[in-house]
């Protein structure tokens, strides 16, 4: 495809994923006293007494400019599909965050994530994620949890899952694995080497683990292709067209895995891109649906 109707469709693909109005949850937590610190909670629209439990991690390059809200609407189109549904809020980078993430100067840019709080925030939901969904969700079985999240959110959802392999001495090390049926990364920053040498989301992986400086010592507690094997069944979806986070990164992490004797699931949708994955008007959305389905049933 030329490049100009490529990046017309990835546009538009944006476009459609964002023209959905957000959705209101039907109960609010808190896992901390920071504001970001809340998890949305949707209870399964078909009125069944028992339902798997999906953990959704937005993505948005861990920028604090894009929020959970954003993905609001796939939280819906799971809920409508027999889920319940736990949508985790965390703190990001933005313009409230000193420059020392990135050792530059500001720039209209804002930079991606915060060490170590976007790191602790996803750690603390998750633990506390049995108790709250227990308290606003009665019928949510977190015996049937499948974490899931999009771009750099399916980077948390892998790093989620990969706590009990953590260096020792990490503070969010686990010493046992997450008790999920699986991981479903949607377009994940997979692989944060991979992801700085392509620079993709404007260096947003470097920015992440605080600069370059900061780069190698911090990527063994942060990498997903660095923490491997999980034993926690994980499947990828990609779209073969995404231009946001190429294919390369998840390719990438399956085969890491792959070396560390651990087959992860790559399911791969030609002529999409970025966006469909989490926009419930998309063919995709239903692939992913679908994916969650086969570990959470």
């Amino acid at each position: 495809m030329p490049e100009d109707a490529s990046a017309e469709r990835a546009a538009e693909e944006e476009r459609s994923a964002f023209s959905h109005p957000p959705v209101a949850p039907d109960a609010v937590a808190a896992y901390g006293d920071h504001p970001d610190q809340v998890v949305d909670f949707y209870a399964p629209r078909t009125g069944a007494a028992s339902a798997p439990l999906v953990v959704v991690l937005h993505g948005g390059a861990w920028r604090a400019r894009y929020d959970r809200r954003h993905i609001t609407p796939f939280a819906d189109f799971l809920a409508r599909r027999g889920f319940a549904v736990a949508n985790v809020e965390y703190r990001r980078g933005g313009p409230d965050v000193p420059e020392r993430n990135t050792g530059a100067e500001p720039s209209a840019v804002p930079p991606a994530g915060r060490w170590p709080e976007t790191f602790d925030d996803i750690a603390a939901a998750l633990d506390a994620l049995p108790r709250l969904a227990g308290e606003a969700l009665p019928g949510a079985d977190a015996r049937r949890t499948v974490l899931t999240g999009h771009s750099a959110g399916g980077h948390l959802a892998l790093w989620a899952a990969a706590r009990h392999v953590l260096p020792a001495g990490s503070p969010w090390r686990t010493d046992r694995p997450a008790p999920l049926r699986g991981v479903v990364a949607l377009a994940p920053i997979a692989d944060l080497g991979v992801a700085a040498k392509l620079e993709v989301c404007e260096g947003a992986a470097v920015q992440l683990l605080g600069g370059q400086d900061a780069f190698a010592e911090r990527a063994p507690h942060a990498d997903p292709a660095l923490l491997l094997p999980t034993g926690i069944a994980t499947t990828l979806v990609q779209g073969r067209a995404d231009r946001d986070v190429p294919f390369e990164v998840a390719e990438s992490f399956a085969d890491a895995a792959a070396r560390a004797g651990e087959v992860v699931g790559v399911t791969l949708l030609e002529d999409v891109g970025h966006f469909p994955l989490i926009d419930p008007a998309a063919d995709a959305c239903a692939v992913v649906a679908e994916e969650i389905a086969q570990l959470a049933f």
